[in-house]
């Protein structure tokens, strides 16, 4: 792997970290980031010993502001504009992979910030996290995914209002709305977005990769489209090691032991 200078990237067993280290920038995202997440999350993606990901922005004041407004004025100050060579924050385009991924979002989670959080499976928001998509305040619109992902993460009212108003909510309406599944204390954060892939990853990773597969891709299908693929699914599944071992660890009532395979 690359000696990466604005993410911090570490594989601790089956879990994999990526955290936006740019705190001084309350952890925007230039093109030399947004490259560094791509070949993070490409790797993460790619290596079969890792199973689930956790993404966060290093300190306790953002998860990610979003675009590195000073980078791109620098850009368009010299006569042009940003250079991105992959998608924004590396994954909010092209980007297919079926392994979870959490997003431990640590303050504000703004513009960009957002969009790349609605690129996670699961979110979860310590109590002074912030949440916004101002684009619109800036004669601009959220073009990293935002104006499609939200209205398919949350009620579409909810969404609109998010929207159109560029305005900031904070983390107890991100909860009411659905945008995140948990609102815990700053501290407990972390430790709760790892109880949380623990439980991922005491399950079959390709069950696992399987549902997620199914349930994202059955959302843009007809229920019966939806439901073959969630068969066709079901029998690669069921043809695995994995899903003989989970039945005879619970006959011989021990711990399973998944190969991913």
């Amino acid at each position: 792997m690359p000696d990466f200078k604005n993410i911090i990237y570490e594989k601790k067993g089956r879990l994999a970290y990526v955290t936006i280290n740019r705190p001084e920038r309350r952890n925007a995202i230039d093109p030399e980031t947004s490259k560094e997440l791509y070949d993070a999350f490409h790797d993460f993606k790619d290596d079969p010993e890792v199973w689930v990901a956790i993404v966060t922005g290093a300190g306790d004041v953002a998860f990610s502001a979003g675009a590195d407004l000073v980078a791109m004025a620098e850009a368009f100050a010299g006569g042009g504009r940003p250079a991105y060579n992959v998608p924004f924050a590396g994954i909010t385009r092209g980007f297919e992979c079926w392994k979870p991924i959490i997003a431990a979002i640590n303050g504000y989670c703004l513009a960009g910030g957002l969009e790349l959080a609605l690129c996670c499976d699961i979110r979860i928001a310590a109590e002074h996290a912030t949440f916004g998509l101002p684009e619109p305040k800036r004669a601009i619109i959220p073009a990293a995914g935002g104006t499609q992902r939200l209205p398919r993460a949350i009620p579409l009212a909810y969404a609109m209002e998010l929207l159109l108003s560029g305005e900031r909510f904070d983390a107890q309406w991100a909860l009411r709305a659905g945008l995140v599944s948990r609102v815990v204390p700053k501290e407990q954060l972390m430790p709760t977005a790892e109880e949380v892939a623990e439980k991922i990853l005491e399950c079959g990773p390709l069950a696992v990769r399987a549902i997620k597969q199914a349930a994202l891709r059955g959302l843009e299908m007809p229920l019966d489209e939806g439901l073959a693929l969630e068969a066709r699914l079901a029998g690669e599944v069921f043809s695995s090691e994995d899903a003989r071992e989970g039945p005879l660890a619970f006959a011989q009532k021990r711990k399973p032991e998944y190969k991913g395979r």
